[in-house]
C-alpha cells in the first residue's frame, strides 16, 4: 500500500512539473512573439540624422522619429551604432531591426523592404571657403571625397548615374572613398582633398559648425530617405509605417523636423506626398544569387589591387622600421643619460598609444600644428611613416633584450683577444643577437601583416578596407572570408621564411 502511495505521489509530482514547464514555455513563447524592443542601426558619425551630442547621448532627427514610434508602440528603443560598411551584415544577421539613418532609397529599392520615403535629399558639394571652386565644372582635376557605399558614390559611379555625373567623375583627379564624414571634413580642412560630395542635411550641419566651408549652389543628384528593413520583413515595416503615418497626420513629424530647421530637414519633408510610395510594398523574397565559384573569382579579382597596397605597406615598414629600431637600441643603451631618457620616452609613447592615433597625428599634425596643407599623395607616406615609427619602438626593445642577454664574459674574451668594440659587436654580439631575437621578431612581423588594415584610418584603401567596401555592396561576408584567407596564407609564408632563417642562424 505504501509503495502504491509513493508511486502515485511521484506520478503527481511529475505531472505537476510537466504542466509547470509547459506553462513556462507557453509564457516564454507568447513573450517572444510580442515585440518589446526595437533595435535601430545608425551611423553615429552622420549628424544631424544620428550622432552623439555634447552630453554623450545619441540624438538626431531620425532617432527622435524612432523614439516617438517606440513610445506610441510601447517598445523599448535600442540605439545601436554600426559600422556603415557593415550595415547589411548587421541587418541580415538580425542584430538590428532596421537601418534608420538618412538612408537613401534610390538605387536600393530591391535590396530592402522600405517604408514610404519621408525626406527629399540632395547630394551637394562642400569646399573650403577660400577655395577657387565655385561650380561643379571647377572640380576638374581636383581630389573629391565621398563616403563608401553612399548615395554620393552611387550618383557619381553607380549603374544609374547620369551621363553628366559620370563625365564629371571622370574629370576628377581622384575620387577618394572614406568610411565616415568626420574623416572627410578633417581631410578637407587639412587640404588633402579639394571637395566633399555629401548629403545636403549633413552639409548644412557642418556649415553651422565650421565657417571655413562653403556649399556650391549646384546639386549632384536628388533622392529620398526611407527606413530600411530586412528584405521581406513586411510585418515589422507595416507597424512602423502605420505609426509614421499617424505622426505625419497629427503634425508630430513636422514638429520634430522643426527642431532641426537649421539643417534643411524641415523644408525637405516629403512623407505621404505624391510619388513617394514607390518602395513601400516589397514582399517578394525570391532573390537570385550568383554561383559561389563565380562570385569567389570575381571578388578575388577586385581584391587584387588591395593586396598590392597591403604588401607595399608591409615591406616598406620592415625596410624602414628594422634599421631604425637598431639605431633606437643604441640610443637606449647609450652611456649618456639624456639620450637614454629620450629613447625611453619615445618607446613609451609609441607602445602606450594606439597605432591608429599615431597615424592620425602623422597625417593631420602638419596642418593643425603648423598650418601646412597636406596633399593627397601624402596619405600613403603618412601610413608608412606612422607604421615605421611605431614598429621601430617594438623592434628596439626586442634588439635590446637580445643584446643584453649575451653573457658579459664574451665581451671580456673579445677584449683579451684584441678586438675593438666595433669588431666585437659586428662579429660576436650582433650575430648572436640576431639568432636570439628571431622568435619575437617573427611575432611582430606577423602582427604587422594584420595591422596593415589600420591604414583605413587615413582613408588609404588597402585590402581589408576594400574587402569591407565590397561586403557592403554585395551584402555578403564572402569578401571578408577571402581577405582572411589571404592574411592566413601570407602569415604562413612569413612564418616559414622566418623559421628557415632561424635554422640557418643555428651556426651561432
Amino acid at each position: 500500500m505504501k509503495c502504491d502511495r509513493k508511486r502515485y505521489s511521484r506520478m503527481l509530482l511529475i505531472l505537476l512539473a510537466v504542466s509547470m514547464l509547459a506553462g513556462l514555455l507557453t509564457a516564454c513563447g507568447s513573450k517572444k512573439d510580442e515585440k518589446t524592443t526595437f533595435v535601430v542601426g545608425f551611423d553615429a558619425e552622420f549628424p544631424p540624422y544620428g550622432f552623439k551630442d555634447e552630453d554623450g547621448n545619441y540624438t538626431g532627427f531620425d532617432l527622435e522619429l524612432a523614439e516617438e514610434v517606440c513610445r506610441r508602440r510601447g517598445w523599448e528603443l535600442v540605439k545601436q551604432p554600426i559600422d556603415w560598411e557593415q550595415k547589411n551584415m548587421e541587418l541580415n544577421s538580425g542584430a538590428i531591426d532596421c537601418i534608420w539613418n538618412g538612408f537613401t532609397v534610390d538605387g536600393r529599392e530591391e535590396d530592402y523592404t522600405w517604408t514610404t520615403a519621408y525626406v527629399d535629399n540632395s547630394q551637394v558639394v562642400v569646399v573650403r571657403k577660400n577655395s577657387d571652386i565655385n561650380s561643379l565644372s571647377d572640380l576638374k582635376g581636383k581630389v573629391v571625397c565621398v563616403q563608401s557605399d553612399s548615395a554620393a558614390l552611387a550618383a557619381l559611379t553607380g549603374e544609374d548615374a547620369s551621363p553628366e555625373n559620370i563625365e564629371l567623375c571622370e574629370s576628377f583627379k581622384e575620387l577618394v572613398q572614406i568610411s565616415n564624414y568626420v574623416s572627410a571634413f578633417l581631410d578637407l580642412d587639412a587640404g588633402s582633398v579639394d571637395a566633399i560630395c555629401i548629403d545636403v542635411g549633413v552639409a548644412y550641419y557642418q556649415l553651422n559648425q565650421n565657417p571655413n566651408f562653403k556649399l556650391l549652389k549646384e546639386t549632384v543628384s536628388s533622392e529620398k530617405y526611407g527606413v530600411a528593413f530586412k528584405y521581406g520583413n513586411t510585418a515589422l515595416r507595416n507597424q512602423v509605417q502605420e505609426t509614421l503615418e499617424e505622426m505625419y497626420s497629427d503634425g508630430t513629424m513636422q514638429e520634430i523636423a522643426s527642431h532641426w530647421k537649421d539643417y534643411y530637414i524641415a523644408e525637405s519633408l516629403c512623407f505621404m506626398d505624391e510619388g513617394t510610395d514607390f518602395a513601400y510594398r516589397a514582399d517578394d523574397t525570391s532573390k537570385k544569387d550568383e554561383p559561389f565559384g563565380k562570385k569567389f573569382v570575381s571578388i578575388s579579382k577586385q581584391l587584387g589591387k588591395g593586396i598590392l597596397s597591403s604588401l607595399s605597406i608591409f615591406f616598406l615598414t620592415l625596410i624602414f622600421s628594422m634599421p631604425l629600431g637598431l639605431l633606437l637600441t643604441f640610443i637606449r643603451m647609450s652611456r649618456l643619460k639624456v639620450l637614454q631618457w629620450v629613447a625611453r620616452i619615445y618607446i613609451s609613447i609609441m607602445r602606450g598609444t594606439p597605432l591608429m592615433l599615431q597615424l592620425l597625428v602623422v597625417f593631420y599634425g602638419p596642418h593643425f600644428l603648423f598650418g601646412a596643407d597636406t596633399s593627397q599623395s601624402y596619405r600613403f607616406y603618412a601610413v608608412i611613416i606612422g607604421f615605421s615609427l611605431n614598429y621601430a619602438a617594438y623592434f628596439a626593445e626586442i634588439y635590446r633584450s637580445g643584446i643584453e642577454g649575451i653573457p658579459a664574459g664574451q665581451r671580456e674574451a673579445a677584449d683579451v683577444l684584441g678586438y675593438s668594440k666595433g669588431q666585437t659587436f659586428r662579429k660576436i654580439i650582433f650575430p648572436q643577437m640576431c639568432k636570439r631575437v628571431i622568435p619575437p621578431v617573427t611575432n611582430e612581423v606577423i602582427t604587422l601583416v594584420k595591422d596593415t588594415s589600420l591604414a583605413f584610418a587615413l582613408a588609404y584603401t588597402e585590402m581589408f578596407t576594400l574587402a569591407k567596401q565590397i561586403t557592403a555592396s554585395e551584402a555578403s561576408i564572402l569578401p571578408l572570408f577571402i581577405a582572411g584567407i589571404f592574411y592566413y596564407i601570407f602569415n604562413f609564408i612569413v612564418a616559414m621564411v622566418m623559421e628557415a632563417i632561424e635554422k640557418k642562424m643555428k651556426y651561432y
